[in-house]
């Protein structure tokens, strides 16, 4: 039986110590290939930003960043 199989696997400093159980036959000779496998940085997801974005509407009110009180509470502006 010639099957290909695939583990991702850790080495300890003595032992290869698979992820996932696999499923091979004990007893049995095998050959394997170590590649070392390149950890991909983590980027950090944009969704809720273009969530964000998505809804953004332009209320033509040029100060609402520095009087958003106002705007929102009905204060004196500033």
């Amino acid at each position: 039986m010639n099957t290909k199989k695939t583990l991702i696997v850790t080495f300890d400093g003595q032992v290869l110590c698979p992820e996932e159980p696999v499923d091979l036959e004990p007893n049995v000779h095998y050959i394997v290939t170590i590649e070392r496998k390149e950890e991909k940085p983590q980027v950090p997801s944009n969704r809720a930003f273009r969530r964000i974005l998505e809804r953004a509407t332009d209320l033509g009110i040029s100060d609402l960043a520095e009087q958003h009180d106002h705007y929102l509470y009905g204060t004196e502006k500033r």
